[in-house]
């Protein structure tokens, strides 16, 4: 680890980690400081980052800046260095998976400790820094204001009050006619079968769910762009060792619709810091004229609400059954800039232009539908044949 003291006459020092072995011990201070954000990021818990690094990372380099007071860890950027393309940009840890992350501070105040890390991170080795999951009144943003740093709107992130607890919050946000179809689709579902709901929290019930929700996530996506990995056999690796982890600390919450004990609909969410994160959600296709995904989502927040969750945070973007449950929206961006070589600044400009083309397109209901249903379609078909073939997929 380098490190160098900030400023003369202060007790605070600042550092970069490059190597696993050590980010290890820092699981209850960085947990810590986890717990102090105005908006917990279960994607930035120790547990988490880690076995991510050791099983996502693959040709990442490490470049966790912390600071400490003290010899107290009061301060942290969880950074990475990735070469796309011969550019060195640099990234959140998790990429894509990095939902919510910012700097972390142990007081989210403390403006001048966010201006030490944030120039640490400009004087960086990287060509270009592109960054996801920053909330709008992030701490990293407010210190790159005015800076060489283009921000844009990425995810929609519904959110929902659960304070007044599920029972008037359902009343609230549904009519009658929506309460009976929720009635009727559970009443078929039974019909189908023994209708049973079960939710682990414990590391092996997690782990023993797991392979029924691995399952549901291939059919439910089947032919369809994913790009969670959650299926693969990396994404299984990592799941079955990040989820034991925070298991262990009681944030993991399994939920699983079985009818006739067949697995129908899961729901993974997390529990931190008051509030539910819901991360991954799939259902059985054959089933889906019943609605098992919608109700294995209200029986979520149900559970969810009963151990005293207050806030529901959706992630993601505006699908149905989000925005009608959801008071509001406070979205996540992309930040990026601080190019510091002409690649840089050429990454940056095209991967703008790639995001602004994309957010045009997703707007359209023909290319939405085409996308996710009529070449969702054709994928599966050509899938088929090759299995039958026995032909590599190209």
């Amino acid at each position: 680890m380098q490190s160098s003291r900030e400023a003369a006459g202060t007790s605070l020092t600042v550092g970069t980690l490059y190597r696993l072995d050590q980010f290890e011990p820092l699981r209850a201070e960085w947990d810590a400081l986890v717990h102090a954000m105005p908006r917990p990021s279960p994607f930035l818990l120790h547990g988490w980052l880690s076995e991510w690094w050791r099983i996502r990372a693959h040709d990442a380099a490490m470049v966790i800046h912390v600071a400490h007071r003290d010899g107290v860890l009061v301060g942290a950027a969880p950074l990475m260095i990735r070469r796309q393309k011969g550019v060195k940009v640099l990234e959140f840890i998790g990429g894509r998976d990095s939902a919510l992350a910012d700097l972390l501070l142990a007081d989210p105040d403390d403006r001048e400790l966010a201006a030490v890390l944030t120039r640490r991170i400009r004087a960086g080795s990287h060509d270009v820094a592109d960054l996801f999951g920053l909330r709008s009144d992030s701490a990293l943003l407010r210190e790159l204001a005015g800076g060489r740093v283009h921000t844009i709107e990425r995810v929609e992130s519904p959110v929902l009050d659960l304070s007044r607890g599920w029972d008037e919050v359902y009343m609230e946000k549904t009519n009658a006619k929506r309460r009976n179809l929720h009635r009727r689709r559970r009443r078929q579902l039974s019909e189908q079968g023994e209708l049973e709901i079960e939710i682990a929290s414990e590391p092996e019930a997690i782990l023993a769910q797991l392979d029924d929700a691995v399952q549901l996530h291939e059919l439910r996506w089947s032919g369809r762009p994913d790009g969670s990995g959650f299926a693969t056999a990396e994404g299984r690796r990592f799941y079955e060792a990040a989820l034991a982890r925070l298991a262990a600390d009681d944030v993991v919450r399994l939920l699983m619709l079985r009818v006739g004990g067949r697995a129908a609909a899961f729901h993974l969410y997390f529990a931190l810091g008051g509030s539910m994160y819901v991360h991954r959600l799939a259902f059985d296709p054959e089933l889906g004229r019943f609605s098992p995904g919608v109700i294995a989502t209200l029986a979520a927040i149900e559970a969810a609400s009963a151990e005293g969750l207050t806030r529901v945070e959706f992630l993601g973007g505006d699908e149905r059954y989000k925005v009608e449950l959801a008071d509001g929206f406070e979205p996540m961006n992309q930040a990026l800039g601080l190019a510091r070589t002409p690649r840089g600044h050429a990454y940056a400009h095209m991967r703008m232009a790639s995001i602004r083309s994309r957010r045009r397109l997703k707007r359209s209901p023909r290319i939405h539908t085409f996308y996710f249903e009529t070449l969702a379609s054709t994928r599966r078909r050509m899938g088929r044949a090759r299995r039958l073939l026995h032909l590599p997929a190209g």
